[in-house]
């Protein structure tokens, strides 16, 4: 179970938060402002941070901005909270750092399960390695999950290359696994980031895709430092042999 931090102001959104995470075995520490959240993320260092968006003294956004710019702190996932679901609120949380995003009114049935995603799953002794799976269609990542989990593998998920940079830094993987063609940036771009990164930059990164079909894209995959780039429809033993050459 993990240390949450809960940034919130409003003190029924608080109880409810905090009733929830406590209810499935989390430690929940409690802000009701963004500097007391800034002091509280600094002093007992959470392994995840909740954080509204309207806050007194120092706004989300500025939170996620100083948080981000802590190297002690960057790595901890942190989830925008907020009543005001405007249209751009989630690409601007995004841009300030934050890692997810869940609108309010809470949904008690499904925040826990939210919040969980952003964290790093027990890790059985026997198992093969880590995979994150980069995906925009959920269908494909739950496919990529109920295969590589039944094969041993310890599975990560992101829906964006945001997301998807942030989990594989705050945990790092043994394999990459992505999309090529994705609604916001493509797999490209996620491997550049990846490449760039000296501490990412050795993970075996592979494509796989129904889209980018051409010979061009995959020589430009290869180029850019994939270790394979693989096409859909694919035959589930030819993808795991796929991957344990590349962890090989």
């Amino acid at each position: 179970m993990a240390r949450v931090l809960v940034i919130e102001d409003n003190p029924a959104n608080m109880e409810l938060m905090t009733y929830l995470l406590r209810a499935f075995g989390h430690t929940v520490l409690e802000a009701t402002d963004g500097s007391q959240g800034l002091r509280a993320a600094l002093e007992s260092r959470p392994e995840l941070i909740v954080c509204d968006l309207q806050l007194p003294l120092m706004d989300g956004y500025e939170v996620a901005r100083t948080l981000k710019a802590d190297p002690a702190l960057r790595t901890v996932p942190l989830i925008a909270v907020t009543a005001y679901a405007m249209v751009d609120d989630r690409q601007k949380a995004l841009a300030a750092g934050f890692d997810g995003y869940i609108p309010k009114p809470i949904a008690p049935e499904t925040f826990v399960p939210q919040v969980q995603s952003f964290l790093a799953p027990e890790v059985p002794a026997t198992r093969k390695g880590r995979v994150l799976v980069t995906d925009d269609r959920e269908i494909n990542l739950e496919l990529a999950r109920t295969l590589l989990e039944g094969a041993g593998y310890e599975v990560l998920t992101a829906l964006t290359l945001a997301q998807a940079l942030a989990r594989a830094r705050a945990f790092p993987p043994d394999l990459i696994m992505s999309d090529v063609c994705m609604a916001e940036g493509d797999g490209f771009d996620f491997i550049r980031e990846v490449k760039e990164d000296p501490a990412l930059a050795r993970i075996p990164f592979v494509f796989i895709t129904s889209t980018a079909m051409k010979e061009s894209d995959r020589r430009k995959g290869l180029a850019l430092g994939a270790a394979k780039y693989l096409f859909r429809p694919l035959e589930p033993e030819e993808l795991l042999r796929a991957l344990e050459e590349c962890l090989r």
